[in-house]
């Protein structure tokens, strides 16, 4: 098999850990989410990890305390199925503080198609804090919209680019789950065709991650 050069933001995105150790909370996502719903009530039983109308210092109910282990929070077929071959372990990024905020990584080229996983879990300090961040993310990307039966909010955004011909489909996810952040960035390409994998293949596969990670808080 003929091996051809990578394209120079494809190259780069393979070697990803010191720019996503200093993304932080700058990850983004379309329009102005709405408020959040007063009085958000936690499940009957508070599900592991999680510290059910925990007070913070500001004295904030913290449905979530701790952010759980993003390399578990995708089940190996869905790795599988969305990043082809790669390891179900996946790559967790190092975080400065990895009870708030913890990401692991899935990429692979299999043949010519490239393909990168990220899944993110960000604890804010209270609901309203989260709610804020939220919607300053989605404020800060267009063309998206709502994804319906996700979290307390979701939002779906996927853009196409183009550098020396080649082309990347990106698609992110933005959950917010009370005080948690579930942030899912998606992409491919390939090198054979030069051309990105379509707008709903991209979409899809971001908001099926999405759901596995929220299923993943749930459990801590």
């Amino acid at each position: 098999m003929r091996s051809l050069p990578l394209p120079l933001a494809l190259t780069a995105r393979l070697t990803p850990v010191a720019v996503l150790a200093c993304a932080g909370w700058a990850l983004t996502s379309g329009p102005t989410a709405p408020p959040a719903p007063a009085g958000h009530q936690a499940a009957s039983k508070a599900p592991a990890g999680a510290a059910s109308a925990a007070p913070s210092p500001g004295g904030a109910q913290r449905t979530y305390t701790t952010a759980p282990a993003p390399c578990a929070a995708v089940p190996a077929a869905t790795v599988k199925s969305l990043v082809p071959g790669a390891g179900p372990a996946g790559k967790e990024i190092p975080s400065t503080d990895t009870g708030l905020r913890r990401t692991c990584s899935w990429n692979a080229l299999k043949g010519y198609d490239y393909r990168w996983l990220d899944v993110s879990f960000e604890i804010g300090a209270s609901e309203q804090e989260a709610t804020q961040e939220y919607g300053q993310r989605v404020a800060e990307k267009s063309g998206g919209g709502p994804v319906p039966g996700l979290g307390d909010s979701a939002y779906s955004v996927v853009n196409l680019t183009t550098e020396d011909g080649q082309q990347t489909r990106e698609g992110v996810v933005l959950v917010r789950v009370a005080n948690a952040l579930v942030v899912v960035t998606y992409n491919g390409s390939d090198f054979e065709s030069r051309k990105a994998p379509a707008t709903d293949e991209i979409n899809k596969g971001a908001i099926k991650a999405a759901r596995s990670a929220v299923a993943a808080l749930g459990r801590g």
